[in-house]
């Protein structure tokens, strides 16, 4: 595994932990549990960092010199992508693996690069995990998008010359095909959950409301926190005044809600609807706490512009609490309309404040979703589940890659 700037050691912590990080942790500790050797490749971004970090059974993190061994912000990393492959020629020269899984598009740079300069004759596969395409990025933010200008042409040329790529949802393989990558080259396999840690059972924190609706994620504008904000005082005006509305999460690099800026937004958002009473930004909570925060709530919500994946309504799944999300990207995915959750058109706070009072209506129905929930989160979305399959998408690609060379390991444990 290449995860330039996302180590799986900080899923472990938690405090700067995002979806990357927990995704490749939880991947490569369910691949070592099923009898594979993983090793994950990052970036030093410390110099107390020792070389080599043991992660779990049968996985080992790798950390290379590529770049000031200081937290540099992932959209300034280009440059420093050959040194990145470097690394990956010296390691992989006294080891060879069996197939290299690339994780987000500069990954991808790195391990392309690295993997034809240490298998000129005989083929190394590569596979490629994107997380978030920047054409979708670039056509919800436009001019905040700080992306360097090369991802442009680099990430679909990623795409187009990997052996193998794993999409995480339906959506985002449509978007890989329009960038030219070949259909029949691209498997679905989505994110996963520790439904081991996220549980119905277990201790829930105490409501401040006899109704509660929460909202997790990063504070930043495009994940529409706003829009759930403004469907509060729409349930408001249809005389529902016994709900809160819970929002766990941070902007990042802000120590003191006091001084986030959309903390700011939100906050003056309520007080101008009449809401603030109702309305507590909790801001980040330890992944350990979450469970307990999610069996609080009655519905969970999802509203972004767009959502690449989206991890938590999976979580809130696996807590048996249903979810309202924007019918976008991979949210379409993983709510079953109707079944599981329900979905809205993105933007629309009126269909979410509608689909909240749906819900709140009416508690059988809350039941069957997070019952059914639940179900879906164990049959396809457990860690263990997404492992094995991923294990098969890399037997594949290995019999793919080396069909004609005679070589290539297809069976049984993979390094």
């Amino acid at each position: 595994m290449v995860s330039e700037h996302a180590s799986p050691l900080a899923a472990i912590g938690g405090v700067d932990a995002g979806g990357q990080n927990v995704h490749v942790a939880a991947l490569s500790s369910a691949l070592g549990r099923q009898g594979h050797e993983v090793t994950v490749y990052t970036r030093r971004d410390d110099p107390s960092l020792p070389a080599r970090v043991p992660l779990a059974p049968g996985v080992e993190v790798v950390h290379l010199d590529a770049g000031p061994a200081e937290r540099v912000p992932k959209d300034a990393l280009l440059p420093f992508l050959p040194a990145l492959a470097d690394g990956l020629v010296a390691d992989w020269e006294r080891v060879r693996p069996d197939i290299v899984h690339g994780h987000f598009w500069m990954s991808g740079v790195a391990a392309l690069d690295a993997a034809r300069r240490v298998a000129p004759l005989r083929p190394l596969p590569v596979v490629q995990t994107f997380h978030a395409l920047g054409v979708v990025k670039r056509r919800h933010q436009g001019a905040a998008d700080s992306s360097p200008a090369e991802r442009e042409h680099l990430e679909p040329e990623v795409g187009r010359t990997a052996d193998g790529v794993l999409a995480t949802c339906t959506d985002e393989a449509l978007e890989l095909v329009a960038l030219g990558v070949p259909g029949d080259s691209i498997t679905v396999v989505p994110c996963g959950v520790d439904t081991g840690r996220f549980l119905p059972a277990g201790p829930a924190e105490p409501k401040g409301q006899p109704h509660r609706i929460l909202s997790v994620g990063r504070l930043v504008q495009r994940k529409g926190v706003d829009l759930v904000v403004t469907a509060m005082a729409r349930l408001a005006d249809l005389g529902r005044t016994d709900v809160e509305l819970v929002v766990v999460g941070g902007s990042g690099g802000v120590s003191d809600l006091r001084d986030d800026p959309e903390v700011r937004r939100l906050e003056d958002l309520a007080r101008q609807l009449g809401v603030a009473d109702r309305v507590h930004i909790r801001g980040q909570v330890a992944q350990a706490e979450l469970p307990r925060v999610l069996r609080s709530a009655d519905a969970v919500v999802c509203a972004p512009w767009y959502e690449p994946f989206g991890i938590v309504p999976l979580e809130a799944a696996a807590c048996g609490v249903p979810a309202v999300v924007s019918a976008v990207g991979g949210l379409t995915d993983s709510v079953v309309h109707g079944e599981t959750g329900l979905h809205v058109p993105p933007r629309n706070p009126d269909a979410i404040a509608a689909a909240l009072a749906t819900l709140l209506d009416d508690e059988p129905l809350r039941r069957r979703l997070g019952a059914a929930g639940r179900a879906r989160m164990e049959s396809r979305y457990s860690w263990d589940r997404v492992a094995a399959d991923t294990a098969e998408a890399y037997r594949r690609t290995i019999r793919r890659a080396t069909q004609g060379v005679g070589a290539g390991t297809t069976e049984g444990a993979l390094r």
